[in-house]
């Protein structure tokens, strides 16, 4: 045997990035032989695109976050370079609904912090007691917990007071972790903007400066004019055409480990097909990770299966001629306003090119932390849902010309206070089985560069393994 066969097992965006990098590693030399198992018949995970006409649907992300290089430099990697567009930050504008109305959220607010200070004392959203905490910010540093873990929410009210909390940070969080901030780590979630205010010593301050780093940087949200779906199918073309075997609709139920002399692994789907792999790269959401490594190590799988899940749902209505809307990119709910709708996104106004001329497409969110009950209503009820809430905080009456209803179960892992030291202790515990490696969006960051990142680590660390394999048998002979 000249190679490891390396199984990867989940074909979204880290299992098709950890097969792309197998893959090009092959065909350099490296000991590597891939291949791809994917429980579903189709590839993507939660990216998923859908046409509808000249009306380009995101069933799942829409984007990612430009100043993070590496969905970008996978992109451009797979000659999608050309299909890459920014959003519209010149009529960029992102409103929250406070007391029934829709306020424009401060100008120059990154994440949650103001960096425009003056701009966020005029706004009606924040109370008495939160201007004055952000000027208290601006001039003195609360003191620090050190290498303590705290709540999103306990960092935010010893800084910044609860209505802060209740009314920008809560809203904002659950749209993009669908979490709740009394639950979530903030060396975790707010780990970049912690080491920001050790560095300043103030964390308005500090949100001062990066803004003014942030000037010439380009837009803040990428995608690509197709959708995100393009990226999907050009991993899996370029996947087809180096020839890595693909096996779809075959959910692996059991992982079994040290198999004959050569220690492998034997992986057994639900429908009787089993394979057997030198290497293995768990591409797969935490609690499925947790499942399938039990046997192995209770102590992992309670590890893996600790890390929180909530759902998410969205909801596409799409107008063949635009209603009357705010000016801006969408609105923000907090809990506070008593609502099932957690956001609300103006797709036609975040990028060109998405709607047809004249036309405009909302999207819903629901579920998050606040509304699990999102996924067991019926379609029907979803959507009236969505368009009677849209009715009280837009005043019109929206009718669509169509609609698309997207669930995602489990979809969004939650980082819990601990949530470093327990992947720490996740990868100390990885050592104790050889040649099986993790990646996705439960570790280090919930976004598609996140997943691309995680997707090349885990790679990286296989290739190596062969590498050291390969070594060692050489030695033999």
């Amino acid at each position: 045997m000249n190679s490891l066969k390396i199984a990867v097992v989940g074909g979204g965006v880290t299992g098709l990035t950890a097969a792309y990098i197998l893959a090009k590693a092959r065909r350099s030399g490296a000991p590597a032989d891939e291949f791809l198992i994917e429980g579903s018949q189709r590839l993507g995970g939660l990216v998923l695109t859908e046409r509808v006409g000249d009306f380009v649907v995101e069933g799942g992300p829409d984007s990612f976050l430009s100043e993070k290089p590496e969905a970008r430099a996978l992109c451009e990697e797979l000659g999608l370079g050309g299909e890459l567009i920014g959003s519209n930050d010149a009529s960029r504008q992102t409103y929250v609904l406070h007391r029934g109305r829709l306020e424009p959220l401060p100008d120059g607010f990154l994440f949650f912090v103001p960096s425009r200070p003056w701009s966020a004392l005029k706004s009606p959203l924040l109370s008495p007691s939160g201007k004055l905490a952000v000027l208290r910010n601006f001039f003195w540093q609360s003191p620090a917990k050190g290498e303590v873990d705290e709540t999103v929410a306990s960092f935010v009210r010893r800084r910044f007071g609860q209505d802060f909390l209740d009314d920008l940070v809560q809203p904002l969080l659950a749209g993009v972790y669908g979490g709740n901030p009394e639950e979530l780590s903030a060396q975790a979630v707010l780990g970049r903007l912690l080491a920001l205010e050790r560095e300043h010593g103030s964390i308005v301050r500090a949100a001062i400066r990066l803004r003014h780093k942030r000037r010439a940087s380009g837009p803040l949200f990428t995608t690509l004019r197709s959708g995100l779906g393009t990226l999907i199918e050009a991993l899996g073309g370029k996947l087809r055409s180096e020839e890595t075997r693909f096996e779809l609709g075959r959910r692996v139920v059991r992982l079994e480990a040290g198999l004959g002399a050569a220690r492998r692994y034997r992986l057994s789907c639900d429908g009787g097909d089993s394979y057997e792999a030198d290497a293995v790269i768990l591409a797969l959401p935490a609690f499925e990770c947790a499942r399938l490594l039990q046997p192995h190590s209770a102590e992992l799988a309670v590890l893996l299966g600790g890390v929180p899940y909530t759902d998410a749902a969205t909801v596409n209505l799409g107008f063949l001629a635009a209603p009357a809307l705010p000016p801006g990119f969408g609105f923000l709910v907090p809990k506070r306003e008593g609502r099932k709708l957690l956001a609300c996104t103006f797709v036609h106004a975040k990028f060109p090119g998405r709607v047809p001329a004249g036309s405009a497409l909302l999207r819903c969110f629901f579920g998050g932390a606040q509304g699990a009950a999102a996924l067991e209503t019926s379609d029907e009820e979803l959507l009236q849902t969505a368009t009677r809430e849209l009715r009280a905080a837009l005043g019109l009456e929206p009718k669509a010309d169509f609609h698309r209803i997207f669930r995602w179960p489990r979809a969004l892992p939650q980082y819990a206070v601990g949530h470093k030291d327990r992947v720490r202790a996740t990868r100390e515990k990885l050592n104790s089985l050889p040649g099986l490696f993790l990646g996705g969006n439960a570790y280090a960051g919930v976004g598609i560069s996140d997943c691309v990142r995680s997707g090349k680590e885990a790679a990286e660390a296989a290739i190596k393994y062969a590498e050291g394999w390969k070594r060692e048998n050489s030695v033999a002979r």
